[in-house]
């Protein structure tokens, strides 16, 4: 996966590259998929919840530029893959998941693989968690209509964001990966490169009106 997903697309942060080759992915997949846990598609998890592509999920790290002394807010871990690799790059990581079956997946899971630096709590994912705020880095697993503004609150100064927003109603698997940037009162963004994915929970178009 690393070598024939990975580094060929501009992949090249070390830490995360030894994180990606000792996370077994398998353990995080239903076991009806483990035996393409690695290959360059998405994995349905049930219930419309998808594991991200190897290397789009590679690419929004990387581009988070998370270093060791960073504390990460991991929002729709879904069965905890992307907390267990940003357990290996950060200091702490609290994961959020709404869903009750892939947080007791993700729970299990994680604790199986002694991950103790990793809070996960299970709530609506769409406000964040204010009782560990400010957080240096927060990855969004999944497709957005926009970024909430409590999300945006609760990233330090300094502090980076990385999600696939997506298009329009219509289309709503294709999106751009944008990464955030919070200085002082303002946030800037920086389109990255295009990706599809499942939009989440709580996350979703707001219903328009027709006239």
């Amino acid at each position: 996966m690393v070598n024939g997903q990975i580094t060929p697309n501009r992949v090249t942060d070390p830490a995360l590259i030894v994180a990606l080759n000792t996370v077994p992915r398998e353990l995080y997949v239903p076991q009806n998929a483990q035996g393409v846990a690695y290959i360059d598609e998405e994995i349905p998890l049930g219930n419309g919840r998808w594991l991200l592509e190897p290397m789009v999920l590679a690419r929004m790290m990387q581009n988070a530029e998370i270093t060791p002394r960073d504390v990460v807010l991991d929002v729709g871990c879904a069965c905890g893959y992307s907390t267990a690799l940003l357990a290996k790059l950060a200091n702490t990581v609290v994961a959020l998941e709404s869903d009750a079956g892939l947080f007791e997946q993700a729970s299990k899971t994680l604790a199986a693989q002694a991950t103790d630096t990793v809070t996960l709590v299970n709530c609506p994912m769409a406000d964040g968690y204010q009782f560990r705020v400010p957080y240096d880095v927060i990855l969004v697993n999944g497709a957005v209509s926009e970024v909430p503004t409590a999300l945006f609150s609760q990233l330090a100064e300094g502090g980076r964001l990385v999600a696939v927003v997506a298009y329009n109603h219509d289309i709503v698997r294709l999106g751009q990966v944008r990464l955030y940037r919070k200085v002082g009162n303002s946030v800037s963004s920086v389109a990255l490169f295009e990706t599809a994915a499942a939009i989440l929970p709580g996350f979703e178009f707001k219903p328009r009106f027709v006239f």
